[in-house]
């Protein structure tokens, strides 16, 4: 396949995903649909063209590993991993009902799920313990960890900064989904992050920012991400919460807010729409 082809491919899954997801948000009457639109685009360019993941193996051996330390989004890997084939088909469907093993966080009962995630600021030392351990063991897997940028607020995520750059762990990659937008106000309301960049190059950091929306800007910054070698590596992903949904693009009820039955057929209409005219 040529890259336009690639890229459009990739496109037409997402939305597929995004689909998806507001389905089961509605059916579960729960669930954070903001920031899992905004980082949809990232996870799937990561599951279908990036990542060395196999769903039929999901243990494999030299596979790589992802992390979603922005736990609370889980919603949206879920719908990743279901179009995967991670998790079977009428699963996802269970999802906030009695018994179901897809929990509200990410948890290793879920096949391609490698840690519980969720509790804020985690995620990234996670990923750094895994990254150090395949240096160790001489393994080419690679560590992807996903963070929000509510969580930038929390200390953990700079000591483990510190580590990666101290250790030059070029083997793992970081992103940030910066839609701006935490559950109580903007980010920088809350806790100031920029400038974002400065910051992270100053622990040591290829930092790299993108139009996190944008696929062809995600598969662009993939093919000569790994060519900076002797540092980790962040992609500040430049996102907008409650991505292609009108009505909840940068609208902060839509943290973990549940469309109505009104809302959800505006949202399905204007989101079959854009699959139609990408499968025509």
């Amino acid at each position: 396949m040529t890259k336009p082809e690639i890229t459009k491919e990739l496109r037409l899954k997402a939305e597929e995903i995004r689909r998806r997801l507001v389905e089961v948000v509605c059916r579960a009457r729960a669930g954070h649909i903001g920031g899992g639109l905004s980082s949809v685009d990232m996870l799937t360019a990561l599951y279908f063209h990036v990542m060395n993941v196999d769903p039929a193996h999901p243990k494999k051996e030299g596979r790589d590993r992802f992390i979603m330390s922005k736990g609370h989004s889980v919603e949206g890997l879920y719908c990743v991993l279901e179009k995967a084939g991670f998790i079977p088909a009428g699963l996802l469907d269970t999802y906030g009902t009695y018994d179901t093993p897809l929990a509200g966080h990410p948890t290793v009962k879920v096949p391609g799920i490698e840690v519980n995630s969720g509790a804020l600021g985690h995620g990234l030392s996670i990923g750094v313990g895994m990254a150090i351990a395949a240096r160790m063991d001489g393994k080419p897997c690679r560590t992807f960890v996903l963070m929000g940028d509510g969580e930038q607020g929390e200390g953990s995520i700079y000591e483990a900064a510190m580590a990666a750059g101290h250790y030059k762990l070029d083997n793992l990659v970081a992103v940030i989904d910066r839609n701006n937008l935490q559950i109580s106000d903007c980010t920088e309301n809350v806790m100031s992050l920029e400038p974002i960049r400065q910051r992270w190059e100053s622990f040591g950091w290829h930092v790299t920012e993108i139009d996190g929306n944008d696929m062809a800007a995600i598969l662009d910054t993939f093919e000569t991400l790994f060519d900076a070698t002797g540092k980790p590596h962040l992609i500040v992903s430049h996102t907008t919460k409650g991505k292609g949904v009108s009505y909840m693009e940068n609208g902060l009820k839509w943290h973990h807010g549940v469309p109505t039955e009104e809302e959800r057929s505006k949202a399905l209409e204007e989101i079959d729409a854009r699959i139609a005219a990408l499968r025509a």
